[in-house]
């Protein structure tokens, strides 16, 4: 039995009912923060998952026609044309909260609304599988970003429902129990103190009787 070094006194009794109906309450709260995390959190992975997938797909595509275009274009040639990128992209990052999770959230924009500023080069020494593989890159980056967006949430998420988990175990396993045992150990000494206290009230009472009304002296005369 796992009991606290407390006094065993009416005031320690009622302060412990107190914080064990704070620790069950506490107890519930958890573990409905902790379901309603894991169901959110199981959302996630299956978005991330269907999101990653489409990502590798396209991110294979461009890759092959990079290859493609390295094929047919000189080391040299391929390497000037993307050595001075015409646009930039801005990712601005801001958070949101789930469930006490501060998960981030990704906004790209770009510098120039020109969709051809894109091509860091001019058509008329590159292949048109590079142009194929740039517009195919492009089209990918809100995805991509997306992509990491999820991920990183995914992380925090799991953390935290890490966390709660280990709280909420902690007090159902060792908490809860430890206040239980120790309530019932003061209630069985309180109960203990009592009888002892009546059963020296009770004799105090018969001495008393005895010496106010000489029970004993007339005992042994009769």
């Amino acid at each position: 039995m796992a009991v606290m070094n407390v006094n065993p006194t009416r005031m320690q009794l009622t302060k412990l009912k107190k914080q064990l109906t704070t620790a069950v309450r506490g107890h519930k709260m958890l573990k409905d923060k902790r379901d309603e995390l894991m169901r959110q959190f199981l959302d996630l992975v299956r978005e991330t998952k269907d999101l990653r997938e489409k990502v590798e797909s396209e991110l294979e595509s461009s890759n092959n026609h990079f290859v493609n275009a390295s094929a047919v274009m000189s080391k040299e040639a391929l390497d000037a044309s993307l050595m001075s990128p015409k646009q930039q992209i801005n990712i601005e990052t801001k958070s949101k909260n789930v469930m006490s999770v501060e998960i981030p959230e990704f906004t790209s924009s770009a510098r120039t609304s020109d969709s051809g500023d894109i091509f860091p080069y001019g058509f008329a020494f590159t292949s048109f599988e590079l142009d194929y593989a740039i517009v195919s890159l492009n089209n990918v980056l809100p995805d991509l970003i997306k992509l990491a967006q999820y991920e990183k949430s995914c992380e925090l998420m799991s953390a935290e429902i890490e966390k709660t988990r280990r709280r909420v175990n902690s007090l159902e396993h060792v908490m809860i129990p430890r206040y239980q045992d120790t309530i019932k150990y003061i209630s069985m000494k309180l109960e203990e103190n009592d009888r002892s206290s009546r059963t020296r009230l009770m004799k105090v009472k018969d001495m008393l009787l005895d010496k106010a009304h000489n029970y004993s002296g007339k005992a042994q005369a009769n």
